[in-house]
């Protein structure tokens, strides 16, 4: 085999390019941090990971946590039209107040419903992307920044994985947690975050990148040729193996040799730790969500093998814009969501590590409340969700809005204005992990805006301390 075949050939046909390429652009990164920071975390009881779930599109969320209360449910519906959910198919839940008001969940959410009721998750309501705090009148006379992009799915989404959103970052905040906490992990070529869907901007930081792993291989992915016992791929592997320890002259050739057999080496060093962990008894549906959570679960599992005390893993469930069939789409997407979350909370019991993994959604915004005749458009606040035995579960966080037309909330077109800012949402998770007050700000560059790091208090209050 030529050196041009070579290269030819693991770009574009024996590498998943997505995730081994992304895993290439890691081992040039992970022992590079932040100047004046460090983090150590010996003992191996002392592990946190961070599962966040980007529900891509915009969830309607208004309609996966309703008011369930005569009252407020009368308002919810008139507000919603055809896109209200039958009071008598909702999940009510618990015995969970907030002024008065009762609520409910949609109905393809069982799974979701147990788990709050049991104290093991909770909701954060009328949330969204703010420069500063703003209130309706302030919006409507122009007083106060705006996220740039606003309701734009491309930017918003951005901003919620960058927690910049007055302007378009490519660095997100999972990432800047890594660039303070990843010199914690012994395991200096695998990175602390995992990406389940490949290159994402959350997970990339000033000198953090994700590693890719895949549910459909079962985990990370090398060279084909290197891992099969066919026949001809026998042949090629001396070839193959020659062409990555060869000493290039020409920089580039060189490096990307290097480049390849370090990420075949993390490749074997991951599938190896993988295998010799025990098999799970918690099942997990057939499906690519489900598949996601299974994996991340495996690794977890893996996490004293690979030497890992922090991590934080990245999915992406695509297909959340629903301008038509939104009650349809929902029926099925929230059923593959809420049993996921129940699949994947069973695996962190059994692992005995459920106190110590937090899970938790975003979004690119919330949806109007009112219809377009069969679907909801682009909107800002919204609701979502937050799980794990570290939680204060079994309640609702925030604001829960008023749904009526032109409430102090509605800015005009039933689009609902935050009452709370993802910086207080995500300042509390970065806490949980094990960001200390001083590196807040760095993380997360306009918290000061909204919660005062050195304050006593907790942003919101949804994590147990």
């Amino acid at each position: 085999m030529s050196r041009r075949r070579f290269i030819g050939t693991t770009s574009c046909a024996t590498i998943s390019s997505t995730t081994l390429f992304s895993s290439i652009l890691n081992l040039g990164v992970t022992n590079s941090l932040v100047a004046g920071t460090k983090a150590s975390f010996n003992h191996p009881d002392d592990y946190k990971a961070l599962v966040c779930i980007l529900l891509s599109g915009g969830n309607d969320s208004f309609n996966m946590l309703v008011p369930y209360d005569n009252a407020n449910y009368n308002i919810y519906a008139k507000t919603r039209s055809n896109l209200a959910i039958p009071h008598n198919q909702l999940l009510k839940l618990g015995n969970q107040r907030q002024d008065g008001r009762q609520f409910g969940l949609h109905p393809s959410m069982p799974e979701v419903q147990q788990l709050f009721n049991n104290g093991k998750l909770s909701f954060i309501s009328n949330i969204g992307t703010l420069v500063e705090p703003m209130t309706k009148l302030q919006y409507l006379r122009k007083q106060k920044m705006v996220p740039v992009g606003l309701l734009s799915h491309a930017d918003q989404a951005q901003q919620w994985m960058t927690a910049i959103p007055q302007t378009r970052s490519s660095k997100g905040w999972g990432g800047r947690m890594a660039d303070i906490i990843q010199s914690g992990n012994s395991n200096k070529n695998i990175s602390m975050n995992i990406s389940l869907s490949g290159t994402n901007i959350f997970q990339v930081g000033d000198n953090a990148i994700e590693y890719a792993i895949r549910a459909s291989t079962g985990g990370s992915v090398g060279i084909n040729a290197l891992q099969s016992n066919a026949p001809l791929d026998k042949i090629l592997q001396g070839g193959v193996s020659s062409l990555l320890e060869h000493q290039y002259k020409d920089i580039f050739k060189s490096t990307f040799a290097k480049k390849i057999a370090h990420a075949q080496h993390n490749h074997l060093e991951f599938s190896s730790a993988l295998s010799n962990v025990s098999s799970l008894q918690s099942s997990f549906s057939d499906n690519n969500i489900s598949a996601n959570f299974a994996l991340i679960a495996k690794t977890i599992a893996a996490r004293n093998i690979l030497g890992m005390r922090r991590q934080t893993f990245f999915i992406n469930f695509t297909g959340w814009d629903h301008h038509d069939m939104v009650l349809q789409n929902q029926r099925s997407m929230l059923a593959t969501l809420s049993k996921a979350l129940g699949e994947f909370q069973n695996a962190l019991e059994e692992l005995k590590i459920a106190d110590r993994v937090t899970t938790f959604t975003i979004s690119d915004f919330g949806r109007t409340l009112t219809s377009n005749g069969n679907g909801s458009d682009h909107a800002w606040g919204g609701n979502v969700m937050i799980m794990g035995d570290g939680v204060n579960g079994g309640k609702i966080y925030g604001n829960y809005p008023s749904l009526a037309l032109n409430s102090n909330t509605d800015i005009g077109g039933a689009i609902m204005i935050p009452t709370t800012s993802t910086d207080e949402y995500f300042a509390e998770i970065a806490q949980w992990f094990g960001i200390q007050d001083g590196d807040l700000e760095y993380v997360l560059p306009n918290i000061n805006r909204f919660y005062d790091p050195k304050s006593k208090d907790s942003p919101i209050g949804f994590m147990k301390t």
